[in-house]
């Protein structure tokens, strides 16, 4: 049995115990150089966020749009890894021992570290989930046998278009949260049909108690505010990879403000 005791529990648990919504921010690891992440993680939190879900840097991560696979590129160009990644959660631990990190990227890094060793390097850096993009459940349960010994959460994701039956066998493996994806097309694609997010979200709670967020196309307080009236939390990510990317050629003090202030604004949007 699991003792519960991991952070993204323990973070729902008190969000919901204090009628909030969970504000999950998404950067890349490395972007827009492998320096400036850590401090980015801190101004999340600092700012409001709740999770902070650290992009793996993949040649081809092809759930995203052209703005997270620029954050992807530039990244790479700093030969940012799964590893290096590892060690800069590792180092977030020194002075951040509360906020929940997941992993997200994409099954080939994992497969080639093999599954055991990551999982025993992502426990001993502090990492709380994980959520491989192109992992289906068939494929997910020999990853989900090595996470389960670390206590280190699966997190799934669910579209619009996902059936019924999908959704019992995604919801069976799954911890943590779900991550419902609220459109049909990759991050930061069109916008946000909230009787459809609000129809597919009532479904899925007839399957599983874990609490649901929902990202993609999620830009800024107002469409958090949106989707949290249906959702336990509200996952932002291109918006963020997008000004960081703009801001790549400005003084750090410059991107970490602009990260904060947008922080800021969409939890804003989340309390109100």
């Amino acid at each position: 049995m699991k003792s519960n005791m991991n952070r993204i529990n323990q973070r729902m648990l008190a969000l919901k115990q204090a009628n909030k919504k969970a504000l999950v921010t998404y950067i890349v690891s490395g972007d827009p150089s492998p320096d400036i992440t850590l401090d980015a993680m801190h101004a999340l939190v600092s700012n409001g966020a709740d999770i902070i879900e650290l992009g793996i840097p993949f040649s081809d991560p092809m759930a995203e749009g052209p703005v997270i696979q620029l954050g992807h590129e530039r990244a790479l160009v700093h030969n940012v890894s799964l590893t290096s990644t590892m060690a800069i959660v590792k180092q977030f631990r020194e002075t951040d021992t509360d906020t929940p990190v997941v992993l997200m990227g994409y099954a080939n890094p994992i497969e080639r570290m093999g599954y055991s060793k990551f999982a025993t390097i992502a426990s001993d850096s502090g990492v709380d989930g994980v959520l491989t993009v192109d992992l289906p459940p068939e494929e997910a349960v020999a990853l989900n046998v090595e996470l389960k010994k670390v206590e280190i959460e699966n997190i799934f994701l669910l579209a619009p278009t996902t059936t019924v039956q999908r959704i019992r066998e995604v919801v069976s493996l799954a911890s943590g949260f779900v991550y419902y994806v609220s459109l049909k097309g990759v991050t930061g694609a069109g916008n946000l049909d909230l009787k459809s997010v609000k129809d597919k979200l009532t479904l899925i709670r007839q399957h599983t108690d874990l609490p649901i967020c929902v990202g993609f196309g999620i830009k800024d307080g107002a469409s958090a505010k949106s989707v949290a009236e249906y959702a336990d939390g509200a996952v932002v990510g291109s918006v963020f990879v997008d000004k960081m990317g703009a801001l790549q050629n400005e003084h750090r003090d410059v991107v970490l403000s602009a990260v904060g202030q947008l922080t800021a604004e969409i939890r804003s949007g989340l309390d109100n």
